[in-house]
């Protein structure tokens, strides 16, 4: 029988204050850099925190904007964004730095990950806000998105991403969290929902038709109210089919 190995990541730092209880469960996670949230002070507790977990750190770049929680697209200048995401990553770099720890990935969080998803003037632009960890890190994004075609041009290592508690449209976009039907609290769902992910390749949509996806790494989002539920239910259950969380 088929044996499969999937990464689980969890966005972190967010103020939510469950990385203690989630971490044993995950493999890689994403630290809040400043942009949507977080502190160099949360930073540096969730940075070791990982540490002591073995979970493989990755940035957590977001438009600038605390007040929507970075999940609202901004009309800002491509220069006053790049400055931004640069800023929130020398900090992140600062605190790694101190704790001697290299950066695994880096992964854009909300409006700014679902519109490189489909915009290339910004996909570049968040492409060249990071360029120069190029060489450096893993760039976690969606699977047949515009920034994962631009990353792969211009010479990044990609990790398709897809999610264990949310719901897909037939483009492969997320269900908007304005939709009732966006999320995936119950932990049974959620796994239902991530096996053909990761064993056929495949991923349910709302229309109830199967569509091609590939993942390397699954997210569940700290803020789910069920996060930490999911992520216990998929540790147990993920080995019970064939599927091993990769450390």
């Amino acid at each position: 029988m088929k044996a499969f190995a999937i990464d689980i990541n969890c966005d972190v730092g967010e103020g939510i204050g469950n990385e203690p209880e989630i971490f044993p469960y995950i493999s890689s996670c994403n630290i809040a850099c400043g942009g949507h949230a977080g502190t160099e002070e949360t930073m540096s507790k969730v940075v070791a925190l990982a540490l002591e977990h073995g979970v493989k750190i990755g940035a957590h770049p977001s438009y600038p904007d605390k007040a929507n929680f970075g999940r609202e697209v901004l009309n800002i200048p491509n220069e006053m964004l790049i400055q931004s995401i640069k800023d929130q990553m020398n900090v992140f770099d600062i605190i790694l730095n101190r704790k001697k720890v290299k950066l695994h990935h880096i992964k854009a969080h909300g409006a700014l990950y679902n519109q490189t998803a489909k915009d290339p003037k910004l996909a570049k632009t968040y492409l060249e806000a990071i360029s120069a960890y190029k060489e450096k890190a893993v760039l976690y994004v969606p699977f047949g998105s515009v920034v994962a075609e631009l990353a792969m041009e211009v010479g990044f290592q990609i990790w398709y991403e897809a999610f264990a508690d949310r719901n897909y449209n037939a483009d492969l976009s997320l269900v908007s969290r304005k939709s009732d039907n966006a999320l995936i609290q119950e932990p049974k769902e959620a796994l239902a929902h991530v096996l053909p992910i990761i064993k056929d390749a495949k991923v349910k949509t709302v229309s109830g038709r199967f569509h091609k996806i590939e993942a390397n790494t699954l997210c569940v989002h700290g803020d789910t109210a069920s996060a930490l539920e999911i992520l216990m239910y998929l540790s147990r259950e993920l080995p019970k089919n064939q599927v091993q969380i990769q450390k």
